[in-house]
């Protein structure tokens, strides 16, 4: 399941999304739990609130709001994640939790600023969500 969010996240992202899709979605299936299928079970909102719970509240009011995207740093996304999503992750992926947090920052403005195109996390399944966005 993580390889086609990875792939339909790396679609969303114009294709240099690749690494970052796929880090995205491990992220996203990790935080969102194990059902990611059907009503109410967009992890957008998990991991926006793990963000925001972690000190970047300002930073994704303004991926998801109708502005300018503010930029984020990896070392602010390793902080603000529970530090063992971003292991899993990074693990996942063959490469070190920095390097994880550090693409994770570059792709996720982009991500949340498409994948909330009304400037509020939709309902609904993310796969269904980045379908209708690609």
């Amino acid at each position: 399941m993580s390889n086609e969010l990875g792939d339909l996240l790396g679609g969303l992202l114009g294709g240099g999304g690749g690494k970052g899709g796929n880090l995205l979605a491990s992220l996203l299936t990790s935080l969102g739990g194990a059902g990611t299928h059907g009503a109410g079970s967009n992890p957008l909102g998990a991991l926006l609130d793990t963000l925001k719970e972690g000190g970047l509240a300002a930073k994704t009011d303004s991926w998801v709001g109708k502005g300018a995207n503010q930029e984020v740093s990896g070392p602010e996304v390793a902080q603000a994640l529970p530090y063992q999503a971003l292991d899993h992750v990074a693990q996942q992926a063959g490469v070190t939790p920095e390097e994880a947090a550090d693409e994770i920052a570059r792709t996720l403005p982009q991500a949340v600023d498409k994948l909330t195109p009304a400037g509020e996390v939709p309902e609904g399944s993310l796969e269904d969500l980045i379908r209708q966005q690609s």
